[in-house]
């Protein structure tokens, strides 16, 4: 795991608990509609239908809940820079755990309505500065929180690549809770000054060892959206594909990023 040496950047906790409820009230409408054609619809993460997805929504944001009823660890063991790194040796669990929860809850909404009335609970007696035994590693709430935003603009974004029509909304502070983090863990992974990364409005970050860039137009420049951003940081689209494709500029000799994505296993 690469040490989290690049100081992480400050996020409004009010923010940041309203966008987690936010986001997650988005994905449940949607979910609400579906019809049993469309969650037995195939995504594009290997062996998940849109139902298995839908349930391991509820199981991402549910972990705030179960961390927070867990007794409080002595002390942390992740930074969120850390987090990003962290998530790849859980991805089998995961999977096998979400098709648990699923094939256990057939009625989804009611699962949503479960989980949304406990979180809002938890959220609304625990200070931001509590830590929580993350099976990640010990982490604040406030960070935490912070990770479920990537948690929930990924895969609402998978949803409605899988449902044709679908299109769930984005909450704005969500939406760029989760592009700087992840285009942090990018300045984490290769640390330097020579290449500028540009995610408008959300992000801009510097990185990759070289020539350090101090004024007018930095030579190398990597230019995108925060949705192209994000899918290339999670392994959803290929720098190969989405450079194609015109979704991303790319100038300068060390403006390749294709080497150092995805972030996250």
């Amino acid at each position: 795991m690469p040490p989290a040496k690049k100081r992480a950047r400050a996020y409004d906790p009010v923010k940041i608990r309203t966008a987690v409820l936010a986001q997650f009230g988005h994905v449940r409408q949607a979910v609400r509609g579906l019809t049993d054609e469309q969650l037995a619809l195939p995504t594009r993460l290997p062996g998940w239908t849109v139902r298995e997805l839908a349930a391991h929504v509820t199981m991402a944001v549910g972990s705030v809940s179960r961390n927070l009823e867990r007794d409080e660890p002595a002390k942390a063991e992740l930074a969120l820079l850390d987090w990003p790194f962290a998530t790849a040796a859980r991805a089998v669990d995961i999977a096998d755990r979400t098709q648990d929860l699923a094939a256990a809850n057939p009625d989804l909404d009611a699962l949503y309505t479960r989980t949304g009335e406990r979180l809002t609970r938890n959220l609304a007696e625990a200070p931001g500065d509590r830590l929580l035994a993350a099976l990640t590693g010990s982490m604040t709430l406030a960070d935490y929180l912070v990770t479920r935003t990537v948690e929930l603009v990924v895969h609402t974004d998978d949803l409605n690549a899988a449902v044709p029509g679908l299109d769930i909304p984005y909450d704005r502070q969500a939406l760029a809770a989760c592009t700087r983090l992840l285009a942090d863990a990018l300045a984490v992974k290769a640390p330097g000054g020579s290449t500028e990364v540009r995610i408008p409005p959300y992000a801009v970050v510097q990185c990759v060892e070289g020539p350090r860039h101090t004024r007018g137009t930095p030579p190398n420049v990597v230019e995108t959206d925060p949705l192209t951003w994000i899918r290339l940081a999670t392994g959803r689209v290929t720098w190969r594909d989405a450079v194609a494709a015109a979704e991303v500029s790319a100038s300068g000799e060390r403006a390749d990023l294709g080497t150092l994505l995805p972030l996250l296993g």
